[in-house]
């Protein structure tokens, strides 16, 4: 507390003091109109309001310099008028002195409104005295306030005083009675008018007392706003320390500024005429102040860069809703051959279903003739049970069983081997229909793939190349359903492989004639190019030429504005002449005059050819200019309506 309160102006060069000398022009990097003013506010007119809870400066570098603001502890924090001093010098207030200094408005006594007469109001003014001053380490008690003498009163004014305004110069040699009213004046105490200097002889009085007890009380409030104000850490204040690394405030740009000022002064009064360091130093704080910023801003850039490549895609880019009808024509194709693929697929199964129902009709039928051989087997058994058989027929009937059981195994064997055979056989051939009916689908999808499903073009709008795998026939030739491949679709597939190798020979002489017409035309180009490079050359000879006319003809000009000057002189001496001498220059002031006009004709002939010249290479310059813009053009659209 008391090294915030006890602060004094005596203040050095080397301590950061701050001065108030126009700053030198080698230390001004840039001139701005944000002066450095004082944290107290605009200027106003007008009586100081009542006592309230100001906002006050304890910043050492800080005086009560006489600026137009109106709270006087606010301007106390004005960076104005602030001079480097040395340890042994003192600074004066710049309040100035006299009853000048406020005007007229401002000295109109007001009536104080607090109850300063009430007991109970006193104690309590009292006590905030006393409890400031102890706080403040300032050596008082109660019983001081009880029964003050003047050199007490003075001692303790000039102390709330100093806290308020550590710059204000008090003179030691000077009467109380008359610093008094004067220094109230200065920090604009409201009731001053209401005040009397002859009361301090005997402040204690019951008169006096009461009114000289608000003027301490006044000032202990006022010291109190003002180190409330010191500890808030308002942007007002501009000190540098309590400014983020990032910030927007105008007074926070202000600190720096002055911060920069100061060391600059410093620099420049220990005889330094460079800045660099100050310099550096400001530029690394708003660096550091920029970074963020200036990342956001790369982000910013970098995004705003994609989104602008990812819309020159798009612009580049055909519509979309070419590319969607496009996809929605295919689609609308492949569902077609979808569609017959599906019509196809389902043909086969309903013919694959017939033969199924075919084969187990065919398998019923063998089951029910399996019955009847079984019951003929059996019914057989017993009428061969029931017949009286002699051993002759019996041998012979057994001779006959084996003869017939082994004709029985080699018929079964036979039967095997036949089924062997034939389940070989179907192995083969239901690979065979396998690798059919591969060959069949690969034939239908070259048949979507080079667009060859009905309707095919003219002449073959009513052939259908389309062949389906008959897998379940019993018959060869019934095996592929649809046109004859021999006498059918093998002749149209040459015919349209003939036709297509037509088209592309004719294609291809098509892009030879075209490649033709181009290198023709580039020559042409380049035949142009080297007319217009020789029309250039000429172009720029002709404007050295306008170039070198106009030279001489300036050059001309100028010869024969000084031969008019000169002819001038000599006729404004002839005349003279004429005047003294008599009628005989008069013979010669004629010649000097015809002469004077044969010069102007000449001048204006000169002029006249000149222009006439420039005129005609600006006309001839311009005529080949669209000459060549015209043959340009027919250029560009030849190579435009050329497909």
């Amino acid at each position: 507390m008391s090294e915030i309160t006890r602060r004094t102006a005596l203040l050095s060069s080397q301590d950061g003091g701050r001065s108030g000398i126009p700053m030198p022009s080698s230390a001004m990097k840039k001139s701005t109109q944000n002066k450095r003013l004082s944290v107290a506010g605009p200027a106003t007119r007008g009586v100081y309001p009542p006592a309230t809870l100001a906002v006050p400066s304890t910043n050492p570098r800080q005086s009560l310099y006489r600026s137009q603001t109106v709270n006087p502890l606010l301007a106390s924090a004005s960076k104005h008028g602030r001079t480097p001093l040395t340890s042994s010098a003192r600074r004066g207030s710049l309040w100035g002195g006299g009853v000048g200094v406020l005007p007229q408005a401002a000295i109109q006594p007001l009536k104080d409104s607090r109850p300063l007469r009430d007991r109970q109001y006193q104690t309590k003014m009292r006590q905030d005295i006393v409890s400031w001053l102890q706080s403040t380490e300032y050596d008082i008690s109660m019983q001081t306030l009880m029964n003050i003498t003047g050199k007490e009163y003075r001692n303790i004014f000039q102390y709330l005083l100093s806290m308020l305004d550590p710059g204000y110069p008090f003179d030691p040699q000077a009467r109380f009675e008359d610093e008094f009213i004067l220094a109230l004046k200065c920090i604009r105490y409201p009731f001053v008018g209401q005040l009397d200097p002859k009361w301090l002889a005997a402040p204690a009085s019951m008169h006096s007392w009461p009114s000289l007890l608000g003027v301490l009380h006044w000032l202990t409030v006022m010291c109190k706003g003002r180190l409330h104000y010191m500890e808030s850490e308002h942007p007002t204040l501009q000190f540098s320390d309590i400014i983020p690394e990032e910030f927007d405030d105008p007074n926070h740009h202000a600190a720096l500024a002055f911060d920069y000022f100061a060391e600059s002064y410093e620099a420049f009064f220990s005889g330094s005429d460079i800045f660099e360091d100050q310099q550096r130093k400001l530029e690394e704080r708003y660096a550091k102040k920029n970074e963020r910023i200036e990342a956001d801003l790369e982000e910013q850039k970098a995004e705003l860069a994609k989104v602008k490549a990812e819309l020159e895609k798009l612009q580049s880019a055909p519509a979309p809703i070419d590319k969607l009808l496009s996809d929605n024509k295919f689609l609308k194709r492949d569902r077609e051959k979808f569609q017959e693929c599906i019509r196809s697929w389902e043909g086969r199964k309903k013919t694959l279903i017939s033969h199924i129902a075919n084969l187990k009709t065919d398998i019923a039928q063998q089951t029910s003739n399996l019955e009847q051989l079984k019951g003929e087997q059996e019914r057989l058994s017993e009428v061969v049970k029931e017949q009286n058989i002699s051993p002759e027929e019996v041998i012979r009937m057994n001779s006959e069983h084996e003869q017939l059981s082994r004709n029985l195994e080699d018929l079964k064997v036979k039967i095997s081997e036949s089924q062997k055979t034939i389940l070989s056989l179907e192995v083969a051939v239901a690979n065979r229909g396998a690798a059919a009916e591969e060959a069949v689908d690969a034939y239908t999808r070259l048949l979507s793939n080079l667009g060859l499903f009905p309707p095919l073009p003219p002449p073959f709008q009513d052939i259908d190349l389309q062949v389906e795998l008959n897998t379940a026939t019993s018959q060869p030739e019934h095996l592929l359903k649809g046109p004859d491949v021999r006498q059918v679709i093998r002749p149209t597939l040459n015919a349209i492989i003939e036709g297509k190798r037509s088209e592309r020979a004719i294609v291809e002489s098509e892009r030879i004639k075209v490649d033709h017409e181009l290198d023709q035309l580039i020559s042409e180009c380049e035949n142009l190019e080297d007319e217009i490079n020789e029309t250039e050359k000429k172009v720029m000879v002709l404007n050295e030429q306008a170039d070198d006319l106009r030279e001489v003809a300036q050059r001309e000009a100028l010869a024969s504005n000084a031969q008019i000057t000169r002819l001038e002189r000599d006729l404004v001496q002839a005349r003279t002449a004429a005047l003294s001498s008599g009628t005989g220059i008069k013979s010669r002031l004629q010649a000097l005059q015809i002469a004077y006009r044969e010069q102007l004709e000449k001048v204006a002939r000169l002029r006249d050819e000149t222009v006439r010249a420039i005129v005609k290479n600006s006309t001839e310059i311009a005529m080949f200019k669209e000459e060549i813009s015209q043959q340009l053009k027919n250029l560009r659209d030849f190579t435009e309506t050329v497909p």
